[in-house]
């Protein structure tokens, strides 16, 4: 705690002109990044996509089902995010601003493509797990029916959760300023908003699913070469696995910083000072657009 009211001190004594390297290293971060980020997903999701779709043996795979409909979430997600967050925090240009529908509406497609993006890796991940398991009971829950089925509920279940998000944003006009922004009106939600879904639904609860069952499927594929089972059915386990692993690996990385940000959020609680504010806020910025390291990672090498 020492140490963290000691660096606080030290940045609210920075110039104007530290903070303006801060605003434009913000930016340009933004920019940069998150550009490289974006064309990295509309080229390496739709060849994704192919792959899944072009080939029958992956049309016939619950897992691979998963992963397609993730794909196909993670693109639109390029978009309705990855796309207007560059805008704003690059370009000043904050089109949620310039309409109330779309101040509306994005919060509940980012919520909602979050959910199903993160659902279906997690259950690919227990689809995987339950394909090597060495008690063929497990195996009757591997199957491309019952997965159609619980990728209708489970996209029931996220609009549902994500409907809110699209009822409490709206466009606030600061008085200081003049300027316009969308942001979560009502107090409570957005609390809960930044201490419960952001670390928690967002971050910590996935994360737990991918490392857990990622983590037992490993140690089953590692033990499958010991079994009877075909060769082509263990060499597509094997290939499905290492492919939601990676997928699962990257994702660690691209939520730490998310969920790092909101635990020092709790601690710090949220410093008011300017420097800090601004250094804060790249932070912030660096943060979200890692995190959509999960909506561009593909799998290509895995094949």
């Amino acid at each position: 705690m020492k140490g963290i009211i000691f660096t606080v001190a030290f940045i609210s004594k920075m110039s104007t002109p530290t903070a303006a390297i801060l605003i434009t290293i913000s930016r340009y971060t933004t920019i940069y990044i998150g550009s490289f980020l974006f064309l990295l997903g509309i080229i390496g999701q739709p060849l994704i996509l192919i792959v899944f779709l072009s080939l029958r043996t992956f049309r016939q795979s619950s897992c691979a089902f998963y992963l397609t409909i993730m794909s196909i979430v993670d693109i639109s997600q390029l978009f309705t995010g990855l796309l207007t967050l560059i805008m704003i925090n690059g370009f000043d240009i904050d089109w949620p601003s310039m309409s109330v529908v779309y101040c509306r509406l994005r919060p509940f497609l980012v919520q909602l493509g979050i959910m199903i993006s993160f659902g279906c890796l997690c259950l690919a991940i227990l689809d995987q797990y339950f394909a090597t398991c060495s008690n063929r009971r497990w195996h009757r829950l591997n199957n491309i029916k019952l997965a159609r089925y619980v990728i209708i509920i489970t996209i029931i279940i996220c609009m549902t959760y994500s409907l809110p998000f699209g009822l409490y944003f709206n466009i606030s006009v600061s008085s200081l300023t003049g300027k316009s922004t969308c942001i979560i009106t009502n107090t409570i939600y957005q609390r809960y908003t930044f201490y419960f879904n952001l670390p928690i639904i967002n971050g910590i609860l996935p994360i737990s699913i991918i490392c857990l069952f990622g983590g037992l499927a490993y140690r089953n594929i590692r033990q499958i070469t010991y079994r009877t089972v075909p060769l082509v059915r263990r060499e597509l386990d094997k290939q499905l696995t290492v492919m939601v692993l990676v997928k699962g690996l990257c994702d660690i990385l691209a939520i730490a910083l998310q969920i790092v940000y909101s635990i020092g959020s709790l601690i710090i609680n949220t410093p008011n000072a300017t420097y800090v504010s601004i250094g804060w806020n790249l932070l912030k910025n660096l943060a979200n657009i890692l995190f959509y390291i999960h909506f561009t990672v593909s799998y290509t090498k895995s094949f």
